[in-house]
């Protein structure tokens, strides 16, 4: 699934791709994808909008248009933007086709059909539902130590679990939250409420260093719509982690075997030696 990092080179391959280009028509080939909506509802929305931004809220893709309304795009599991020529066959699981003035047609593929788009008004957008809940941006002022450890004050829950909250801490999937707490040196089972002050300090600089990291290294940085397979989520970004997908290999700071557990139903990774409280 991708995380914030490849959502947020989502939308910068986009802006690359479709900024400034005009939408002439619409196919909604999955009506799921844009319930409770009608399709011809969103047709006829979208005819004639121009796109005039492209920006990201958490892992929601914003997609701002001249008509003042938004479209807002979760990518899920198995989301991804395509651009096609009008040479170009149609994928499999094609769910959205935007028909654009240049001839080209920019492509919603999903192939698990969890993806979801919704119309919102420019005005609205902060109180949409999904996005109203979201905890700061992990790289903006509100996302301060002082935010983390009244967050984490008030759990009981384990690290790791509230990392993954998005309306606590946003940005965080499985990858990064496992990557973070080791680059803090903390225990992903620890309870949220008994961190000390100088390690939500550390936590709190981990994250912003493993997601900085994620934004500026991952092969994610050069997606290239029109060549679908030309890229995979996180592909190079993952020659470097430090704990994930490593069980039973040696920790590069300490040399103690990494572990692996169930936990809330998603594998934690850590060392047991670098992570021990």
């Amino acid at each position: 699934m991708p995380e914030l990092p490849e959502v947020e080179h989502v939308v910068r391959a986009l802006r690359r791709a479709v900024l400034g280009r005009q939408i002439v028509a619409t196919e909604i080939r999955l009506p799921k994808l844009i319930s409770p909506t009608a399709p011809s509802a969103f047709r006829g929305n979208l005819k004639g909008s121009r796109i005039s931004g492209v920006g990201r809220r958490g892992k929601f893709i914003l997609i701002e248009l001249d008509s003042g309304k938004v479209l807002v795009v979760h990518l899920r599991m198995t989301g991804k933007f395509l651009v096609l020529t009008p040479d170009d066959s149609l994928p499999r699981h094609a769910h959205a086709v935007f028909y654009l003035d240049d001839e080209r047609r920019l492509v919603f593929q999903d192939q698990r059909q969890f993806g979801v788009m919704k119309l919102v008004v420019n005005s609205r957008l902060s109180k949409t539902k999904g996005i109203t809940e979201l905890a700061p941006e992990p790289f903006s002022d509100e996302f301060s130590v002082c935010y983390l450890k009244e967050t984490l004050a008030r759990s009981r829950r384990t690290l790791k679990t509230l990392l993954l909250d998005q309306t606590r801490v946003v940005g965080l999937g499985n990858i990064y939250a496992a990557e973070a707490l080791f680059r803090a040196g903390i225990n992903p089972f620890k309870t949220a409420s008994d961190l000390s002050a100088r390690r939500v300090q550390r936590l709190h600089q981990a994250i912003r260093d493993v997601l900085r990291a994620a934004v500026s290294g991952s092969s994610t940085s050069r997606i290239n719509l029109e060549n679908p397979n030309g890229f995979s989520y996180g592909e190079a970004f993952g020659k470097a982690w430090q704990v994930y997908e490593r069980e039973g290999q040696a920790c590069f700071k300490c040399g103690a075997r990494i572990r692996r557990l169930t936990h809330g139903g998603r594998s934690t990774y850590w060392c047991p030696r670098c992570q021990r409280r």
